[in-house]
């Protein structure tokens, strides 16, 4: 207990809670975009593969890594267009569709990965994002470490969430949005188009899930392997259903898994990790976000058109 008490105040522990948040809060935010506007995307862990090699190859090839975010954003997006094209107007299934583009992106990434580099052994590195160092908050005791001290794309994050949650509930796009995945005949007796912004939607949510793989390779980590992602995708699914579709609780959701996942890591190296196997603790945040799951999605409501194809006309 009394481990857990020290790794629980110390800066480093909530310093890597932030960051492996990063990537969470980016593909959970774009879920949650397809989902309000009525789109189950199951393409979001092949297209964070895609973003991470697209992102990762973008800086290789002389990119800034500005550059090699936008990259990862147009790859991902051309992947939303993809998925969004044949689940929208086409009607298909949206769970066989997404499970196809997962497919599809992480096989498209390895292939071109062999294609590139077809000699190389080890992934070759790059130059990631470094901290960045802001003037007295980076100095600050115990908050200067465990805040003040992340790279742009996590600071990036956050904004791209709480520019999700302004635009949803504050603008008349964010209420079309709404509308389209709970009464989509109302957008449309309004004169919009269903089918624009819930392609639009897909394809502005499979960006920022690239752009949440592409943190892995700029920032987190500095080259690419395929087993990187690691289901975080699939994690980021289940986080919109634990925060009720809704921003902000699907960003505590997406801490608190990253504060699971970073106190196993901690928790392999006490004695705890002498008498354990480290199975049970790689387990540990999925168990433990399983329950959460179970206790906040009870009472979720979930968008009433979400999965369900609307064809112009109908009512």
């Amino acid at each position: 207990m009394t481990d857990i008490i020290d790794i629980l105040i110390s800066a480093s522990f909530w310093a890597a809670v932030i960051r492996i948040a990063t990537p969470l809060i980016f593909a959970t935010m774009g879920e949650l975009i397809c989902e309000r506007a009525g789109v189950l995307n199951l393409g979001i862990e092949g297209i964070m593969v895609i973003g991470a090699f697209t992102g990762w190859m973008a800086v290789y090839q002389g990119m800034p890594l500005w550059g090699g975010v936008a990259t990862a954003m147009g790859a991902g997006m051309l992947f939303g267009l993809l998925h969004s094209t044949l689940t929208v107007p086409f009607g298909l299934s949206q769970h066989v569709v997404g499970l196809g583009v997962t497919l599809l992106a992480t096989a498209t990434a390895s292939f071109a990965y062999r294609l590139m580099l077809p000699e190389v052994t080890s992934p070759p590195k790059i130059e990631p994002f470094q901290p960045l160092d802001l003037p007295v908050l980076s100095d600050l005791p115990f908050l200067g470490e465990a805040i003040f001290q992340q790279t742009a794309l996590t600071w990036a994050a956050f904004a791209v969430a709480g520019l999700t949650a302004f635009t949803l509930y504050r603008t008349p796009l964010g209420l079309a949005l709404r509308a389209a995945g709970e009464n989509p005949a109302a957008v449309e007796a309004q004169g919009l188009s269903v089918t624009a912004l819930r392609m639009g939607a897909v394809m502005v949510g499979s960006g920022l899930m690239a752009v949440g793989g592409a943190f892995l390779t700029l920032s987190a980590f500095s080259s690419f392997f395929f087993e990187m992602v690691n289901g975080r995708g699939w994690v980021c699914v289940a986080l919109v259903v634990f925060g009720a579709w809704k921003p902000g609780k699907a960003l505590l959701g997406a801490i608190l898994f990253a504060g699971f996942d970073a106190l196993q890591i901690r928790l392999q190296q006490t004695d705890l990790g002498a008498v354990l196997p480290y199975q049970l603790f790689l387990a540990a945040p999925y168990i433990l976000s399983i329950l959460a799951l179970i206790l906040m999605s009870r009472r979720a409501e979930v968008p009433a058109a979400l999965m369900l194809p609307y064809n112009k006309g109908e009512r």
